[in-house]
């Protein structure tokens, strides 16, 4: 999934009016996001915390030093390791990481719903599709 798509999904699920026009830049297709008011916004988790606080939901950032720390943590794996890894040992090595991490936890910072729960569902929503297509074939 293109992160321009991604982003749109996200201001869906937060409730924002579709108006945002996103771009990218680079041989990675970093998502840009160009602001009424201000200089341009790059990257994917940047302009997805903007979404968060232009919908005043600024709980799924974290609530605590600590969980906003654990965000951003997940945030940063999200980038660095499920973006970008596309062989089937990469992506089995990711879930079965996550797999067990989330062992005793119900979402990524333990109990509460953030946005590194959406926008890591997002990044390995395209492995788990990809995957269950490849086995009905």
């Amino acid at each position: 999934m293109a992160a321009a798509a991604e982003l749109t999904l996200l201001e869906k699920c937060l409730g924002l009016s579709k108006g945002n026009k996103y771009s990218a830049q680079g041989e990675r297709q970093i998502p840009v996001l160009q602001t009424n008011n201000g200089p341009s916004l790059t990257g994917l988790t940047t302009i997805a915390a903007h979404l968060v606080q232009q919908a005043n939901k600024e709980y799924l950032l974290g609530s605590t030093a600590e969980e906003k720390a654990v965000v951003q943590q997940w945030l940063e794996y999200r980038v660095t390791q499920v973006d970008g890894h596309s062989s089937k040992d990469d992506i089995r090595t990711v879930l079965k990481d996550l797999n067990s991490y989330l062992e005793d936890k119900v979402y990524l910072t333990g109990y509460n719903f953030t946005l590194a729960d959406i926008l890591l569902y997002y990044g390995l929503h395209r492995f788990i599709e990809t995957s269950y297509q490849s086995r009905d074939n």
